[in-house]
């Protein structure tokens, strides 16, 4: 195993736990009224400036470890992979359709930008 590939890995988690303990810190501010609330989530479902958002951001690279993992399971039997490939579905199809959800139903005006 490369030391510095998880190195590398275990530094980036790091910086994205530092930037996700600020989102939850402005999420719990107590001025957050409901339309603030909507457009935080519907910015962690599809950001506008960067293509994709956090949850498709996430999506992919478990999708990414999922096609590597096809390439090193021993049978090719999917018992690494295909779990995998679920997490990455749920991401996108489950998690992000219910941030939409939320977002629409704390303002449903919000949508039209």
């Amino acid at each position: 195993m490369s030391r510095i590939r998880l190195d590398r890995v275990r530094a980036s988690v790091g910086i994205a736990s530092l930037a996700l303990q600020q989102i939850e810190d402005d999420l719990s501010a107590d001025d957050v009224d409901a339309c603030e609330l909507a457009a935080i989530l519907r910015e962690l479902q599809e950001d506008i400036d960067v293509p994709g958002g956090l949850f498709p951001a996430l999506a992919q690279l478990v999708s990414t470890a999922a096609r590597r993992a096809e390439q090193l399971e021993p049978d090719r039997d999917g018992d690494a992979s295909c779990p995998l490939h679920e997490a990455a579905a749920l991401l996108t199809d489950n998690a992000g359709q219910r941030l939409n959800w939320a977002a629409r139903s704390l303002d449903p005006q919000g949508d039209v930008e």
